[in-house]
Formats: structure tokens, C-alpha cells, sequence
């Protein structure tokens, strides 16, 4: 008998998703929610009970006043019943339509309800059982119980209790013959499945309450002799016989007779206790997360390979990633998403992976077991034996398993489904490659739009709006990670009375950041933690070392010099943190943390390692990078005498075996080297520093890394005035000269140029008087300063020809062959440049030899020799391209611009022009800009397109003010003379 229920929540049947609930299979009587709705009177329920009972279909008034009355109704039967019907609507409420009128009667309609789902207990014990036939016709006993057994759970006494008529008492001996025919199929399934104890009790007792029923007797004796207890079996087939007799004067029918003979025979034995296992649909999914954010390439990538398990033999997904990047809420939702895939039930546990002590295997397939109904006693103790059993349970089963948090795949791998229809999801801080067969997937930070939304959910839209950019500030500081940014929402949730600048504020701090992303007992700090206690002592040192260094990344070259490793011991060490997912490998062979991670790694740095190991660490990193860098120096300049004006370094740098290897090393480690003077230009390496944007000076002179330079020197420079660095100042400040002259930025340049002068002479730096004096001379040149400009380059050619610097020669002659070409003795301007080839041709083609050819080629457009001009100019352009140097590029495009025109060509040289300004584009500065559109425009107006012409010189005029370049005065009188548009 089920219990009691009072309410239709507290009845598993009624667990569903339908708001109004009707029963029939007890007292009569209706519910919404949780809450009863008031029926009326014995007569109106049966009115309710035979519109119900019609299951959808018409029943007419005389129908249900024959139900109410039977054959002796009252006068106006037919008007009371209709006031009945009327009453039910009312108790109904919004879903009084639930109730129709239709051809002199009525129709009920459990589905039809305008506000409220509706069902009965008769309707959904019907579903049961129809999904327990199914379940029979395909075999599977154990699923047939369990849905026999929810059918008979819906009766809660006596059908229809408490109806009167003929009609109540016909319909409530159906509903109880179809109960106690219920209970004999259950009973029936019950004694094969071995379950002979609990059926024998309940036997009894239904023998005793419908005595002259022969099934229950017939499974009683059955259940009896396979229990061993034949004498009681034979007993209640004696005592059947004589009340058969007694009551209805018949013997026993022939299946009764059959049995007791089987059992005289021996043909019933008792059977031995089989392992049995109560077929259970465990439900064992976390909650998702009511605000999940984002991630919808990943849920729908891995809700795909979960809609495969049916065709698999096993569907397994793995999703890796740092702690905190939001693996388990992404697993829980697609989990719930596919829920319907996996009838069978969803088994969950969390593994521990990053913790201290790991979940044992055995233990989580004991838990396992006991959630699909395996007994305790029938669970073996050794983890194989529990593993199999656990797949033959699974077997024939569609379940998925849930495990989170894993270890290592050594730890899943008992843990796996090994059938078709099952399937295993994921998540673990390493990445399980040597999980054969597994999907995986790679879990990064959110994209920042993704971020943004996830903060304003938890927050509010109300407060977030107004602030959108701090906001942002907020979720970057947070590097992305799902985690930080929870914790941050939640602070801010939390106190009305801050702002989102307030947030942004105190996370913009570094050193405080991880400290303040707490709250509650959810901590960024302590999720990391989880993940370095489980490291190697080799591996945890790694982590933290290399936490030290700013930068976008690391080489594993630049790594293996600060650790102290060859390459393919520290290859070996950095690949087993990026398996942990502390450390990323952004390319092959090159790294990067999680920017919260390096935080960590500092952390941790400073608290285990001593200030002079930590000074040590990134004192390797710089003379690595140093030593390379001078190697790379030498190859691409080879005549040039810088690298015997360096500071001494105990690295020896990595070997580049030609000038494309040096090139390519400068291009791949460009951002690294920028960003390692920054951090180190101060104390004992702040002469290094210095020293590493000297060699790496082309990087500037490409024009791409101009900016970067200019902050870099600056900050080297305000640290050198500081420590009262005489060298140090000098060398910043010639760098500064020369990222400002590649800038278009000429009076700033000269500025930076004379203070290196003044500087290098008094500390006796020849190289770096020599290049400044260079660059006076140049700036001098450009700004029509011609005489100043000719005695700074012939100062700068006796320092270069006293130091052997042949490369810083064939320099100083260069500018000397623009300058005269600017003065007009043009022969003189082509025998310098001439000069200036000869100087390089002893040391072979190499960059420099591009800018000789670059200054010959001005030269000859000035001597009329316009197709020899192009040809010097075309050849300077494939070594300007082969050594990536962009801004020269562009230069040279516009000085063949000049030669074209020159030669009357204006057509070509417009092209020319075009092409160097889409070269100079973000490169260069103002000045650089505005001259190649002063002569796009020349070339223009020649073609007859005044007004183009005319726009070009507009915006050159407005670069070339800002600029304050000398020819400003130029593109004023080119407008004059085509007067107003």
C-alpha cells in the first residue's frame, strides 16, 4: 500500500513538471502544486471522477447523472449536475477550460489547461505500465519492476474512497482488478529475479486479504519451495484446496494442482542466492550555474560528441585548462544538455585531482556501484574486479559519467564506461594525451565580450552600463578567468556602496590583485595553490623562476639559460607544466603564463627564493639575451665595431649560424628583449640594458618597433640620471636620437643626438660619439642646417675610421653623398655614394649596403640618370625586404616615385607613391608621411588631376606642421599656385 500522501508533492509519481494534479486511485481529489483545491461534496467528485474517468472522451448529462444517482435520480438531477459542473470550473480557476460543454455534456481535457498542465494518477500509472510492456518486450526485466512498481505506488487506498452509486463501486472494482493484476506481474518478475524473501511477506499478507485468489497462492508456494521451504509450500496448497472447497465447492484450478506435483516431484528447488542488482537511474549532475556566460563553441562541440555515445563504443571528452577557466561549469552544462541521451541515469564525482590526496579509483567505483544498486556485499575490494563489474552493470545501459577534477589518466581509466550507448566527460587541469580515443578540448580564458557579460549578470546591468570601461579594466585585470571574475562580481555585489572604478582600482594594483580577488571561501590564490603543491620540486622551481619575467613569453632557449638547463632538459620540464596547465605553450618551443598565474609565480618566487637568486634569474635572462643579440649584431652588420663596445656578459649566447637565423631571431624575440629592459634598466644591469637595444637598434630602424624603443631608452635613460651613469646616459640617449629620426620627429632627435655627443666625449665612448655625430649630421641635413650637417659627418667619419668601424664609414659617406646631392654638387653626391659601396663591397652585401645603393640612387635622379637611378633603387629595395627593414621600404618606394617623375613618367612614379605610402602606413611618423603626399601630389598634377593634387598637398601641409619640417614652406606655395578648389 503506498503512503500516505496528502499532497501531490510528496509523491515520486507526481515529481514531473504538470502544476494540477488529479486523483482517483484514493480518496478523490485535486491539487495545484502543492497546494488542495476544494472538490465539493461526495456528489459533485463523482461528477469529477466520471469526467475524468471518460478519459478525454464526451460524456453526456444523463451519463453523469446515472453516475451520481444511478437509476433513481432525483427531480432536477440534470440541472444540479450542471451546478456541480459549474462549481468544478470555478475550483478550477484559470483553468476552468479545463472543463467543456459540448453536445448536451461535457468533456474534460487534462492537457487543454490555459494556465496549469494537468494529469491524473490513473493517466500517468497507464504511462507506466505501457513503458513497462515496452520494457518487457525488449527483455529488460529489472526496468519492468521499476515501472510496475511506480504504477502501484499511485494508489493510495481505495479507489474512489468515499463515492457512493453503483457507478463509484463499478468502476472502483476495475480500478482494484486492475491493481491486484498489477501486484501478480510484479510479484511474478519479483520471485525470478531470485527476490523470494520480500515477496513471500507480501504474499502473505495478499492471500490473506483475497483468499480465493489462486495466482497469489500459486506465487506464494512458488516463492516458498525455491526459498527451500517445500513443507510450508505443499501447506499452502493443502489449505487452499480445503478453503476452495469449503467456499465455492470446487478443487483447485490445474496451475495450482500443477505446482504442488512439480514440488512433490522436487521439480522446485531452492536456488541459491544470485548477485542481484536493483536497476537504479542515478541523477547525480551538480547544478549548472543559473548564470553561465558564453563558451557556445565549446557546448556545442562537446554536446556533438556526446550525441554520438549511442554509435560509439564508448564517447569520451576531455576539457583541460587552468584552475579557474570554468572546466566543471562548462562540463555540468553540457551535461544537463544532453541528459536525455543518457536515460539510464548521470553518475558524478569529483576527483580531486588538484588536491593533496587524489580520489582512490576503488573508492569512486564503490560509490559507483551502490548509485546503479549493487549491493554492498556483492562489491569486490581490488580495483580490477570493481572496474569490471562496474562496465558489465553499465552494459546495455545508456549512462554518462561525469568526472571532475581528474588527476591524471591513470586515475579515469578504471573510471570509464566500456560499452556503446555510455559515455565519460572530463575535466582536468592536465591534458590527458595518452587517454586513447578521448576528444579533447583545450579550455582558454573568455574573449573579453564574453567576460564583460558574465560581470554584468552578476552585478546588474543598473550599475555596470554606466561604467563599461572600468568594467572592462575590472574582467582584464582578471586576465579573462571565469574564477577571478566571479569573485570580483560577487565583491562588488556584495557592497552597495562601491563603484566599478572602485573595483578597477583596487584590482589595477599587482602586488595586491590576488589578494583582493577573495571572497567567501572562493580564492584565485588558493585554486593555484592547489595545482603547485602537486609539482616536483625541479618542476615547482621552473614555475616560479620563470614567473619572474615580464614579457608577452619566453623561448625555451631563454628559459633553458635561466635555469641553468641544456634545451632538451628544460623542453622536458616546461612541457610537464604546460600538461598541468600552469604554464601554456604558445608555439612550439615558446611559453607564456596566464597573466593571474605569473602573479602566483612571483609570489611564490618571493616567498622561496632569496632576493639575490631571484636578481640572479633574471641577470641569466638579460646576458642570454645580450649575447644573442651581439651574435645577431655581428652578422647583420659585420664591419660594425659596436660589439667590441659592450658590457661583459657570462652567457654565450645561442650560436646563429647566418645573418636569415640572426634575423629571424631578432623578429621572434623583438617584444622580449623591449620588454626585458624595461624591467631590468636599473642597478647592476642597467648597463646591459642599454647595451641590448644598441645591438638590437634595427628593430627600431625597421620602423615598427620605434615606439617601443623610445619608452624603453626613456626609461633606461631616467634610470641612468639616477644612478648618475655617465655611459649609460650617453648610449640611452643616442637611442632615443635615432627612434625619434625613424619617427619623423627631427628637433626631438637632435636634442637626444648632441646629449650623446656631450655625454659619450666626456666618458670617452668613441662608438657612441661617432653614431651620434652620424645623426647630427643627418637631422642637420633635413633641416637645411647643410654646412653644420657636412662638419658633424666628417667628424663622424674620422671617429669611425679611428675605431675600424668600416660599416659606421660607408654610413658617414652616405649622408655625405645626400648632403651635397641636397647643395647641388651632385657629382661629388654620386663619387661619395660611389665610395660608400666600394667601403661595403669588402665586407659583402649585407644591409648597409642597401642604404649606399639607396644614397646613390637620389644621386643619379639628380644628375638626370633616372634609369640607372632605378635600377640602384630597385636593388636596394630586395636587401631593404630580405632584412624586413619596412621603413626603408617605403622610402625607397618613394625615392624610384622621384626618379619616375624626373624621367616624365608621372603614371608610374603615382603608383610608386601610392605603393610607398601603403608601406609607410603606422610606421614612420608625420614627416615621412607628409613628403611622399607632397610628391604624390606632384605626380598628380602632372596627370592633370588638380583637385587630387590639391587634396594630397592639404594633407601633407597639415603633417608637415605638426611635424615643424622645413618643408612645410614647400607644399604652402605648391597651393598657392593652383589657387583655391
Amino acid at each position: 500500500m503506498a503512503e500516505r500522501r496528502g499532497a501531490p508533492s510528496t509523491h515520486k509519481a507526481c515529481e514531473t513538471s504538470e502544476l494540477l494534479y488529479f486523483s482517483l486511485l484514493g480518496p478523490v481529489a485535486a491539487w495545484r502544486r502543492t497546494t488542495p483545491i476544494n472538490v465539493g461534496p461526495p456528489q459533485q467528485r463523482t461528477v469529477l471522477a466520471a469526467l475524468l474517468l471518460a478519459s478525454g472522451q464526451h460524456a453526456t448529462t444523463n451519463e453523469l447523472v446515472d453516475a451520481v444517482w444511478g437509476e433513481d435520480p432525483p427531480r432536477g438531477a440534470i440541472g444540479t449536475v450542471r451546478t456541480y459542473v459549474s462549481r468544478l470550473r470555478k475550483a478550477l480557476g484559470p483553468d476552468a477550460d479545463l472543463i467543456t460543454g459540448q453536445s448536451g455534456g461535457y468533456v474534460l481535457r487534462p492537457g487543454a489547461g490555459a494556465v496549469s498542465d494537468a494529469v491524473s494518477d490513473t493517466e500517468v500509472a497507464e504511462q507506466a505500465v505501457a513503458l513497462a510492456d515496452a520494457a518487457a518486450r525488449l527483455g529488460d526485466t529489472e526496468r519492468t519492476r521499476s515501472l510496475l512498481r511506480e504504477a502501484l505506488g499511485l494508489w493510495d487506498g481505495e479507489p474512489l474512497a468515499g463515492l457512493p452509486g453503483a457507478f463509484a463501486e463499478t468502476e472502483r472494482a476495475r480500478l482494484t482488478e486492475w491493481r491486484l493484476s498489477l501486484l501478480e506481474r510484479r510479484l511474478t518478475l519479483d520471485i525470478e529475479a531470485h527476490d523470494h524473501a520480500e515477496a513471500i511477506s507480501e504474499l502473505t499478507a495478499l492471500t490473506a486479504a483475497y483468499p480465493l485468489r489462486e495466482r497469489f497462492r500459486e506465487l506464494l508456494m512458488l516463492a516458498l519451495a525455491r526459498s527451500g521451504r517445500q513443507a510450508e509450500a505443499l501447506a499452502v496448497y493443502t489449505d487452499s484446496r480445503r478453503l476452495l472447497i469449503d467456499e465455492l465447492g470446487v478443487e483447485p484450478g490445474p496451475k495450482l494442482a500443477e505446482l504442488q506435483q512439480r514440488i512433490l516431484r522436487g521439480g522446485e528447488q531452492p536456488v541459491a542466492p544470485v548477485a542481484t542488482t536493483t536497476r537504479l537511474s542515478p541523477a547525480q549532475l551538480p547544478a549548472r550555474l543559473s548564470d553561465f556566460t558564453g563558451r557556445d563553441a565549446f557546448v556545442d562541440e562537446l554536446g556533438k560528441q556526446l550525441e554520438q555515445a549511442p554509435d560509439m563504443v564508448m564517447a569520451v571528452s576531455s576539457v583541460s585548462g587552468i584552475g579557474g577557466v570554468g572546466k566543471t561549469a562548462l562540463a555540468v552544462q553540457v551535461a544537463h544538455a544532453a541528459r536525455e541521451a543518457f536515460p539510464d541515469g548521470q553518475l558524478y564525482a569529483d576527483l580531486q585531482g588538484a588536491g593533496p590526496s587524489p580520489a582512490d579509483p576503488a573508492a569512486v567505483l564503490g560509490s559507483f556501484l551502490r548509485s546503479l544498486g549493487t549491493p554492498d556485499s556483492e562489491i569486490p575490494e581490488p580495483v580490477e574486479e570493481r572496474a569490471a563489474l562496474y562496465r558489465s552493470v553499465l552494459a546495455g545501459r545508456r549512462v554518462l559519467a561525469l568526472l571532475d577534477n581528474a588527476r591524471d589518466a591513470a586515475q579515469i581509466r578504471p573510471l570509464l564506461p566500456g560499452t556503446e550507448g555510455c559515455a565519460a566527460l572530463i575535466t582536468s587541469r592536465a591534458r590527458m594525451a595518452d587517454l586513447a580515443g578521448a576528444h579533447h578540448v583545450d579550455l582558454d580564458v573568455m574573449a573579453p565580450d564574453e567576460a564583460l557579460l558574465l560581470f554584468t549578470r552578476i552585478v546588474g546591468t543598473r550599475r555596470v552600463a554606466p561604467e563599461r570601461d572600468a568594467a572592462m579594466d575590472v574582467v582584464a585585470a582578471c586576465g579573462f578567468l571565469p574564477l577571478a571574475i566571479r569573485i570580483a562580481a560577487s565583491r562588488l555585489a556584495a557592497r552597495r556602496t562601491w563603484t566599478v572604478s572602485v573595483l578597477a582600482r583596487k584590482l589595477s594594483d599587482e602586488h595586491r590583485r590576488l589578494d583582493e580577488l577573495r571572497v567567501g571561501d572562493l580564492a584565485v590564490k588558493a585554486t593555484f595553490e592547489l595545482g603547485y603543491s602537486q609539482l616536483e620540486p625541479e618542476q615547482a622551481r621552473a614555475f616560479r623562476l620563470l614567473g619572474l619575467v615580464d614579457g608577452p613569453d619566453i623561448s625555451l632557449d631563454a628559459a633553458a639559460a635561466i635555469l641553468g638547463h641544456t634545451e632538451d632538459d628544460a623542453e622536458e620540464l616546461l612541457e610537464t607544466l604546460v600538461d598541468t596547465s600552469l604554464l601554456e605553450s604558445a608555439a612550439p618551443g615558446r611559453y607564456r603564463y596566464h597573466d593571474l598565474l605569473r602573479l602566483f609565480a612571483r609570489t611564490c618566487a618571493e616567498r622561496e627564493e632569496s632576493q639575490t637568486e631571484r636578481e640572479a634569474v633574471l641577470s641569466r635572462l638579460l646576458d642570454f639575451y645580450l649575447a644573442t643579440a651581439a651574435k645577431a649584431c655581428a652578422l647583420i652588420r659585420p664591419g660594425d665595431t659596436l660589439t667590441s663596445h659592450l658590457s661583459p656578459v657570462e652567457h654565450n649566447g645561442l650560436p646563429l649560424g647566418d645573418r636569415e637565423a640572426a634575423r629571424n631571431w631578432l623578429s621572434a624575440e623583438a617584444d622580449c628583449l623591449l620588454t626585458s629592459v624595461q624591467q631590468l634598466a636599473t642597478g647592476d644591469t642597467l648597463a646591459r640594458t642599454v647595451d641590448l637595444l644598441l645591438v638590437a637598434k634595427d628593430l627600431a630602424e625597421s620602423g615598427a618597433y620605434s615606439p617601443q624603443f623610445i619608452r624603453s631608452a626613456t626609461t633606461v635613460l631616467k634610470a641612468a640620471q639616477a644612478a648618475d651613469h655617465t655611459r649609460s646616459q650617453g648610449r640611452a640617449e643616442l637611442v632615443l636620437s635615432f627612434s625619434h629620426i625613424f619617427a619623423g620627429r627631427f628637433e626631438q632627435a637632435d636634442v637626444h643626438a648632441t646629449q650623446a655627443v656631450l655625454l659619450s666625449r666626456s666618458d670617452g665612448d668613441v662608438w657612441v660619439c661617432a653614431e651620434a655625430s652620424n645623426l647630427r649630421g643627418v637631422l642637420a641635413d633635413l633641416q637645411g642646417h647643410f654646412a653644420q650637417g657636412k662638419g658633424h659627418l666628417e667628424l663622424a667619419l674620422d671617429h669611425y675610421r679611428a675605431d675600424g668601424n668600416v660599416e659606421g664609414e660607408s654610413s658617414a659617406l652616405s649622408n655625405l653623398s645626400r648632403l651635397h646631392c641636397a647643395t647641388g654638387q651632385v657629382a661629388a653626391a654620386v663619387d661619395l655614394a660611389e665610395q660608400a659601396i666600394a667601403v661595403h663591397q669588402r665586407l659583402g652585401t649585407d644591409f648597409r649596403m642597401a642604404n649606399c645603393m639607396y644614397a646613390l640612387g637620389i644621386a643619379l635622379t639628380a644628375a638626370g640618370r633616372h634609369e640607372d637611378a632605378l635600377i640602384q633603387h630597385t636593388q636596394a629595395l630586395s636587401i631593404f625586404r630580405e632584412n624586413r627593414m619596412h621603413l626603408w621600404d617605403g622610402l625607397t618606394h618613394y625615392r624610384m616615385a622621384e626618379a619616375a617623375l624626373a624621367a616624365g613618367r608621372p603614371a608610374q612614379a603615382a603608383t610608386l607613391a601610392e605603393q610607398a605610402l601603403a608601406r609607410l602606413h603606422g610606421i614612420g611618423g608625420d614627416w615621412h608621411r607628409g613628403v611622399v603626399l607632397t610628391l604624390l601630389g606632384r605626380t598628380l598634377l602632372a596627370m592633370g588631376q588638380r583637385g587630387r593634387a590639391r587634396a594630397c598637398w592639404t594633407e601633407a601641409l597639415a603633417l608637415l606642421q605638426k611635424s615643424d619640417a622645413t618643408e612645410a614652406t614647400e607644399v604652402t606655395a605648391l597651393l598657392a599656385s593652383i589657387g583655391p578648389g
